[in-house]
C-alpha cells in the first residue's frame, strides 16, 4: 500500500498562529460616468479581481486578508476585507 503525501501549503507563523496563503478570485463593482446606449449598458460586467494574500480570518459575511506583516509581532499591513458574496473562488497555495 502506498502512503499518500500530505500537501504542503505556503503559510507564515505569527505568535504561534498559522496564516495560510491564498489566491482569491472575486467580483468588484464596475462603474462608468459617461453616456452610453442601452446596448452598451447591458454589456457592462463586474471586474474580476485577483487578490493574493494570507488569510487572516473568514466568517459568514467577510474574508480578511493581509499581504505584509511585522516578523516579530502581530502587526498586519496591506489588508483587505472582501464580502463573502463577491468571492468566486478561494485557492490555498501550495509550496
Amino acid at each position: 500500500m502506498r502512503n499518500k503525501k500530505k500537501a504542503k501549503y505556503k503559510f507564515v507563523v505569527l505568535k504561534k498562529r498559522k496564516y495560510f496563503f491564498y489566491k482569491i478570485t472575486w467580483e468588484d463593482i464596475t462603474a462608468d460616468g459617461g453616456h452610453a446606449s442601452a446596448f452598451e449598458f447591458l454589456g457592462m460586467k463586474p471586474s474580476i479581481m485577483i487578490t493574493h494574500g494570507y488569510l487572516f480570518n473568514k466568517d459568514k459575511k467577510y474574508v480578511r486578508t493581509f499581504a505584509s506583516y511585522e516578523e516579530n509581532d502581530e502587526l498586519f499591513s496591506d489588508r483587505n476585507v472582501i464580502p463573502r458574496g463577491c468571492i468566486l473562488k478561494m485557492e490555498k497555495i501550495l509550496l
